[in-house]
């Protein structure tokens, strides 16, 4: 069962991944599966900031300096993609010990 995602939540990609620029936007193949998934050019900006561990308030904050965007708007959209990268193993995520 996936834990929560929470505002200090340590986010990396996985190992089990090979990404690439696609003018912009992202490519990616899970190793795993041989599935590719795409990312357009707000998510591959996110994609790019997770070449290191990284927590869901820098992202948003990353984000924010780039993009003209509200926080909690910021935030929204961050949490349903890591969520997503996550549950199809293309991100890990270290629990913030703020989840129950």
């Amino acid at each position: 069962m996936q834990q929560t995602l929470g505002p200090r939540s340590r986010i990396l990609r996985s190992s089990q991944q090979v990404s690439c620029d696609l003018a912009g936007e992202a490519a990616i193949l899970h190793l795993a599966d041989g599935v590719y998934y795409g990312l357009d050019r707000v998510g591959a900006t996110i994609w790019n900031l997770l070449d290191r561990s990284r927590t869901l308030e820098e992202l948003r904050d990353e984000v924010m300096a780039e993009y003209d965007v509200e926080a909690a708007e910021c935030e929204r959209d961050i949490v349903a993609l890591i969520n997503d990268l996550w549950a199809r193993g293309l991100v890990l995520v270290e629990s913030d010990g703020n989840a129950p």
